[in-house]
């Protein structure tokens, strides 16, 4: 079967713009249809699904406009290590690579390049004499590749745009785990309290940098971030210590947003968050995405516990999808009463797998429209 043969998705109608539709609806307010996103594929989707192989589609972004989802885009600046390390090859055998990654990790990947984690070999932070020498030499705040155009922004992104944009608050503790490997944080939380703190520290005055030149400029819908710190049984890090170190550095990031009316924030967690979710929302992250089923739970247990209080965007099982059809449509359904309450929108809970056949996903996006589309949902 070629592309020629399929039905492919088009733009659901509607009668708001995507912007007005997204805000309203993560604001429990009366929607004409469900704002309609996925959050992508893994790079071997592109290489085995003939829909995307024979139109040129090899990325995520590309795929979002052939597939005509909703538009939702981001704008971030630089607020991690800079420069970062590059990427080298160490070492390589038959079937693998030995790495340097750009956050100056060993590392152990595939050489044929297939999707998967890295086996991580050694960081580059062991101890806190490391950090101090990577803080100084990386992360110097009067960089001027720190230094944003805001007007160049402002063209981009007009006060009259019909799509809702975010900025990017990045990430307190998760890209501190990738700096120093998922065992070596939750070592040097003990044995480096003081050192791991000075990162997250560090990794908060960099996001209010790049805030300070932003907000107040440009009309932000919504803030984002990006946050794995949890596995499937819960966090990396103890709750004390995400309490006490982390979501400080949360309130203190809100605070810059509510003064600028942004009251919606997200941020990326996979696995199991309900040990950490009162300290996320207590910071002011309010919405998870793209809440991931199988390491926590399904989205309705959250949202019956939580209410109105916190949004979840995400949350389609994605074991589901490579079930077939059958499968697809009765998941599908127990979303039905979430979409209808608002403060959710569906959509995969990761980027959707290769074991999924690109004809049961054209299903699973034909039923959601049917499901969720113009005339078929009464929203409150």
């Amino acid at each position: 079967m070629t592309t020629a043969d399929l039905v492919l998705p088009k733009k659901w109608a509607g009668t708001m713009t995507d912007r007005e539709r997204f805000n309203r609806q993560l604001s429990f307010q009366s929607v004409d249809r469900c704002f309609n996103m996925e959050f992508g594929y893994w790079n071997d989707n592109f290489d085995i699904w003939p829909m995307f192989k024979e139109n040129g589609i090899t990325n995520n972004a590309a795929a979002d406009e052939f597939l005509q989802f909703d538009v939702l885009k981001h704008v971030g600046g630089n607020i991690w290590l800079n420069p970062d390390f590059g990427y080298t090859v160490i070492e390589e055998t038959d079937t693998h690579k030995i790495i340097c990654d750009p956050n100056g990790l060993l590392a152990e990947v595939p050489k044929d390049g297939h999707d998967t984690i890295p086996h991580y070999l050694k960081s580059s932070i062991e101890e806190p004499d490391d950090w101090k020498k990577i803080k100084e030499e990386r992360f110097q705040l009067n960089d001027p590749e720190r230094i944003i155009d805001v007007e160049a922004l402002k063209s981009l992104y007009p006060h009259d745009r019909d799509y809702p944009l975010a900025v990017n608050c990045g990430s307190m503790i998760g890209k501190v785990r990738d700096m120093l490997t998922f065992e070596g944080l939750a070592y040097a939380c003990f044995d480096y309290p003081e050192m791991v703190e000075d990162m997250v520290e560090t990794s908060c005055v960099m996001v209010e940098h790049f805030l300070d030149q932003v907000l107040g400029h440009i009309d932000f819908d919504l803030a984002s971030g990006w946050e794995d710190i949890c596995f499937k049984n819960g966090p990396i890090v103890t709750p004390d210590f995400f309490e006490n170190v982390v979501m400080p550095r949360y309130k203190r990031i809100n605070k810059k947003l509510k003064a600028h009316g942004i009251d919606l924030w997200y941020t990326d967690c996979d696995g199991d968050i309900r040990g950490i979710l009162p300290f996320f929302l207590d910071g002011g992250i309010n919405c998870m995405f793209p809440y991931e089923v199988n390491g926590c739970c399904h989205p309705a247990e959250l949202l019956a516990e939580y209410g109105n209080e916190l949004k979840i965007m995400g949350g389609f099982n994605k074991m589901e999808l490579g079930k077939g059809p059958e499968a697809i449509k009765a998941y599908m359904e127990t979303l039905v009463p979430l979409v209808e309450r608002g403060g959710y929108i569906p959509f995969c809970d990761h980027r959707c797998p290769p074991n999924v056949k690109q004809e049961d996903y054209l299903y699973y996006l034909s039923l959601k429209e049917e499901m969720f589309g113009m005339g078929s949902i009464v929203y409150p």
